[in-house]
């Protein structure tokens, strides 16, 4: 059974960090692109970040570029998202994503076959 497991979220104060996982079982990673999603209450999903399979490149929303660094270990089958100078409006549900194949853009949620349950970023003082 093909899944993705996201873990590491939690409270933090704005301005910290925290490093949220995405371990995968029933596939092998390095040939899946994965993505990083989050949503807010209230709020429809929006993109994070983006890895690709090939090349490991990786893109960012403008909204976490600079305090957000996504990278992969095919080994431990796992994605990592480092999340730095945390602001309130991340707070957010991450959610992790695995596509095959991206035919237009990834950050389209349609683009991505497997999806994880979601972990509780919140960031408050």
């Amino acid at each position: 059974q093909r899944q993705l497991v996201e873990s590491g979220g939690g409270l933090v104060q704005p301005g910290g960090s925290l490093r949220l996982s995405c371990a995968v079982s029933g596939f092998t990673l390095d040939v899946y692109n994965i993505g990083w999603f989050r949503q807010a209450p209230g709020k429809e999903r929006e993109a994070v970040s983006f890895i690709q399979s090939t090349d490991s490149s990786t893109d960012y929303a403008d909204s976490v570029k600079g305090r957000f660094r996504i990278s992969r270990d095919n080994a431990k089958n796992t994605v990592y998202l480092q999340m730095n100078s945390l602001k309130p409006e991340d707070t957010a549900v991450y959610y992790c994503a695995a596509a095959l194949t991206i035919q237009s853009r990834w950050i389209f949620e349609y683009e991505y076959d497997y999806w994880g349950q979601g972990t509780q970023v919140t960031v408050s003082s």
